[in-house]
């Protein structure tokens, strides 16, 4: 039974804003391009450009064989996650492609995976040229097409993968034959390793990379295994892809806020106030201008989720809740300002500040104990979201300590970091151990 890859991407520069998207159907064994299929679509959202990619693909493969095995790989984890039935599709935008998506071809023909941004480079390429169509008021055509692959291209893609940098073009094509080889229900692929690296792309054109990695870093713990074949480069070196970027918000203000009172995760869970939901909305319009922002993910704490609600329904995604991002517990400490909790528990306060091991009163969580949690996040986020941006909703605690760990400061650090409610940084992770930070905290914009 003939066998077909089909790749496909959807981009929106502006989020929603003038949108495209592009699809190759390719021939595993070869890589060998056999269609392609690229269009402006208009005003849309990443997502629906992303969807009206995939539905084009597979009409491509449809024509070429209906009869065939397709494997569709796209780096949108929200498309690949929801046509494989494994997440619900909620936003009524989306409901109406999938299923539409679903119609194309018989459901046992078809099995999706997910791939890192950096391997769907074709695709991508064909989404950006029918939206640079777009904007000279034309629409795509075949014969102005770049993205194409020529025949010794192809040839390279059916070699098997030199050493080198992971995703570059002939390890994405041993990744397809791989993947139509294995059992037809195979629905995902085994996520490259990453260690804490990148540069920032939080300003950055949707799938632009910078010219080359950042200054180097040291590897985070517990990851020396694998640095050793290739200790990270120092300075400029080549071009490793697109990294998967962390956009970190800290939650709009509360009213306990402006009283600067400890508040965690053991605490009262407050919501937004009137000035926090003011600042939500202002970010979101923010991030939606940039476009780059690609997945949602919040604490489960009420006043992330509210914030990144705000965001999210501004950009046409869902929230994903994660628990590993809620803030430390302040034990007794929750509710009171600094100066309550230094008048009422001197010495367990002053231990605090001495040491990432204390725990506040009461059974709190330690900064040590809170490090092991989000570093333990972080890794598994990476492993999902590899080559994407993503924005993370969190607080002080996290946002500090995932910064810290970027920058491989000491813990004292955390005391020397101002963070403002509604502010921005950045982190974005590179395969070999390079890091750089962004940290956007004037909020003044957002009142």
């Amino acid at each position: 039974m003939p066998k077909f890859v089909v790749e496909a991407d959807g981009g929106s520069r502006g989020n929603p804003g003038p949108a495209g998207y592009g699809s190759v159907v390719l021939d595993p064994a070869t890589g060998e391009t056999l269609a392609e299929r690229a269009e402006y679509i208009g005003v849309a959202t990443n997502n629906v450009a992303e969807y009206k990619g995939l539905i084009a693909g597979l009409r491509a493969a449809r024509e070429l064989d209906p009869d065939a095995l397709v494997l569709v790989r796209m780096d949108s984890k929200l498309v690949v996650e929801q046509m494989s039935g494994r997440w619900k599709i909620k936003h009524p935008d989306m409901k109406p492609l999938a299923a539409e998506a679903a119609k194309v071809l018989p459901r046992a023909q078809v099995t999706y995976e997910w791939i890192p941004r950096e391997q769907n480079k074709h695709a991508d390429r064909l989404a950006n040229e029918a939206m640079d169509a777009g904007k000279r008021g034309k629409q795509w055509e075949p014969a102005n097409s770049s993205a194409a692959l020529d025949a010794s291209a192809a040839r390279a893609l059916a070699t098997p993968p030199p050493a080198g940098p992971p995703g570059d073009a002939a390890a994405g094509a041993a990744a397809v034959r791989a993947a139509l080889a294995s059992s037809p229900s195979r629905t995902s692929a085994t996520a490259p390793a990453l260690v804490d690296a990148g540069a920032d792309t939080l300003f950055a054109e949707p799938g632009s990379s910078p010219a080359g990695p950042a200054p180097s870093t040291p590897p985070r713990p517990g990851r020396a295994a694998d640095q050793s074949a290739a200790a990270p480069t120092v300075g400029w070196g080549p071009d490793l892809g697109a990294p998967a970027t962390f956009v970190l918000l800290r939650h709009g203000e509360t009213a306990l806020t402006p009283q600067k009172r400890f508040s965690g995760s053991g605490g009262s869970d407050p919501e937004l106030s009137e000035a926090g939901r003011r600042q939500a909305a202002a970010v979101a319009e923010s991030l939606a201008a940039r476009g780059t922002i690609e997945t949602v993910i919040s604490s489960p704490l009420r006043r992330c989720r509210e914030t990144a609600q705000a965001v999210a329904d501004r950009l046409g995604l869902e929230v994903t809740v994660e628990e590993g991002l809620r803030e430390v517990d302040f034990g007794a400490w929750e509710g009171l300002t600094f100066a309550e909790a230094r008048e009422r528990f001197p010495e367990d306060l002053q231990a605090w500040l001495d040491s990432p091991r204390a725990a506040p009163t009461g059974g709190g969580e330690s900064f040590q104990t809170a490090t092991r949690r989000i570093s333990a996040t972080r890794d598994r986020l990476l492993a999902e979201h590899a080559g994407r941006t993503v924005l993370l909703v969190s607080h002080v605690t996290p946002v500090k300590i995932l910064v810290r760990l970027a920058l491989g400061a000491p813990p004292e650090a955390l005391f020397r970091m101002e963070l403002s409610a509604a502010s921005l940084s950045a982190v974005a992770y590179y395969a070999d151990g390079n890091a750089s930070v962004r940290l956007l905290n004037d909020t003044s914009h957002l009142r």
